[in-house]
């Protein structure tokens, strides 16, 4: 196989990879590895003539494709930023099917699979909790834009549909192999008949929980609010803060009826972190003009983001994130604000900060380097975060979990929402610093796979786009235009059923992260033993 041709497989695999976060069809991933594959199974049967090495930079190729296309939108906020996450992305990945390339060389072929599946599924679950986290990519999100096939998701997540991707790739590879060494007929029918049942079973399996799948009715009426700010042209000042007020009162009161119970704004309605000290909200302007503007609709409570403050009253008592001026110590949150019918607030910070953006990684670690983070959001240094998830308790003791922007691609922790009464998902974010790329869209579909996993319907408020709501199956409805004014209301109903997923989380991810610890260790064993 020549240079050229080797160049073109992994290429190949990168180009389809990313596909699926194009908009096109998520089953494309199922031949989306069978280049790499293909080229993997090479460089086994040239392993005299060549290193491992020499695959793992085929593979990165392949990888900082996929990457490259389906998260260049970052660049519009940074392009540093964008070229150190897609090239380091890139490069975990890569060292991920080096891995797997090893333990072929040295275990039979079923075993060498196995070994390259765990690796991979350990990978995607410690994207999910490591300083940097990074699970956009995770291939089981790949089928967002298809919630017909993966209604089994409320079981396994997101990484059940990670090891459908990689099953399916490697019996296709099989076949291809076992055709092209002519063995018996049978075994290649077996073969493809196992490639039938993965492919078909949880396929159909979906579409009849798709089909049969009721709602119970159990409403609750809401107005979501699109106040469509450009983030790279606001100011903040205190006009800038009464005219962001004004359009936001404008807004809701276009869609508010008698039987509203939640009004919701996007994330950062309001940007002056010192006005809102989270020990005395009361006392904001904002937040009284709000309550003011409440009393004229006496049914309905609201949910908002705003930039906070907390100030500690000496240096012993602040947090490792807190800041220093002017001898005040003091931390900066990215808040969700809830104002309920007794004109008295909470309020839940944002838990998973974007590496780079709202946190520095490894702070804890790099003392030295504690002020210096990738401006992509009007935000320098880290933000303070709030160590447990907590939910807001509406009138008649409905509880909604807050989730903000990023949190929204981690499925697991939204179970921990779930788990303590949650009843519905409210997702509020920033879209418009990505402009109008498939970032946004991206992240709206992840929101579809939340209410799969949890069967807690969503509703979504982006401040420039694309608010809407999501049933329990993950369908969008109403959803705005991007970069426009808007308000949405209609109904959605709350569900206080468990599924298996709330329930256990990435138990998938524990078994193989149990098995890639043994191989791994077997792996070395047999290095020793060959040396």
């Amino acid at each position: 196989m020549s240079r050229f041709s080797r160049y073109i497989l992994a290429g190949s695999t990168g180009v389809l990879l990313s596909l699926a976060w194009l908009g096109l069809p998520g089953w494309l991933l199922f031949i989306a590895f069978f280049p790499l594959l293909l080229l993997e199974n090479f460089f086994i049967s040239k392993k005299t003539e060549f290193r491992g090495v020499s695959f793992w930079g085929h593979a990165f190729l392949a990888f900082l494709i996929w990457n490259g296309i389906t998260t260049w939108w970052i660049a519009y906020a940074t392009v540093a930023g964008a070229l150190m996450a897609i090239v380091a992305n890139a490069f975990l990945m890569s060292l991920v099917w080096w891995l797997g390339h090893t333990a072929r060389r040295y275990f039979r072929t079923n075993l060498g699979y196995l070994a390259l599946a765990v690796f991979w599924i350990s990978f995607e679950y410690f994207h999910f909790h490591w300083d940097i986290e990074w699970p956009w990519l995770n291939l089981g999100n790949g089928f967002a834009n298809n919630v017909k096939m993966i209604q089994w998701y409320e079981y396994t997540g997101t990484l059940g549909g990670t090891v459908w991707v990689l099953a399916l790739n490697i019996i296709l590879f099989n076949i291809y192999v076992n055709v092209r060494n002519t063995v018996p007929r049978r075994k290649i029918l077996y073969s493809t008949g196992g490639f039938l049942l993965v492919l078909l079973g949880p396929w159909l399996f979906s579409r009849s929980v798709y089909s049969s799948y009721q709602e119970k009715e159990n409403p609750l009426h809401v107005v979501i609010v699109q106040p469509n700010i450009d983030p790279y042209n606001e100011a903040y000042d205190v006009q800038a803060e009464n005219r962001k007020l004004q359009k936001f009162t404008r807004l809701a009161d276009s869609k508010i009826r008698e039987n509203t119970d939640l009004v919701i704004g996007p994330e950062t309605v309001f940007e002056r972190y010192p006005d809102w000290n989270v020990n005395r909200l009361e006392s904001n302007y904002h937040f009284r003009q709000l309550t003011d503007w409440m009393w004229n609709h006496p049914n309905a409570e609201l949910i908002f983001g705003t930039s906070s403050s907390k100030i500690y009253p000496d240096a012993e008592s602040a947090s490792l994130t807190s800041r220093h001026s002017n001898g005040v110590y003091y931390d900066v949150y990215n808040s969700a604000v809830f104002l309920n019918r007794n004109g008295t607030g909470d309020v839940y910070h944002k838990s998973i900060l974007v590496p780079g953006v709202e946190k520095m990684p490894f702070r804890k670690y790099m003392g030295f380097l504690k002020d210096f983070v990738i401006d992509l959001g009007g935000t320098t240094g880290s933000l303070g975060i709030q160590e447990e998830p907590s939910n807001f308790i509406l009138k008649n003791n409905v509880k909604i979990a807050p989730v903000i922007c990023y949190e929204s691609v981690f499925g697991e922790y939204l179970t921990r929402f779930v788990n303590k009464g949650a009843g519905l998902i409210v997702v509020i974010t920033n879209d418009g610093w990505w402009r109008n790329t498939p970032g946004y869209k991206q992240h709206l579909s992840f929101s579809r796979l939340r209410a799969i996993e949890t069967r807690r319907s969503v509703a979504r408020s982006a401040n420039t786009g694309i608010s809407c709501f999501i049933n329990q199956r993950g369908d969008v409805s109403q959803p705005t235009a991007w970069w426009e004014e808007a308000a949405i209301e209609g109904s959605v109903n709350l569900n206080d059923e468990i599924t298996f997923y709330v329930k256990y989380g990435d138990f998938i991810a524990r078994v193989a992260m149990f098995m890639a610890v043994l191989i791994l260790l077997f792996l070395i064993v047999k290095r020793f033993i060959k040396e």
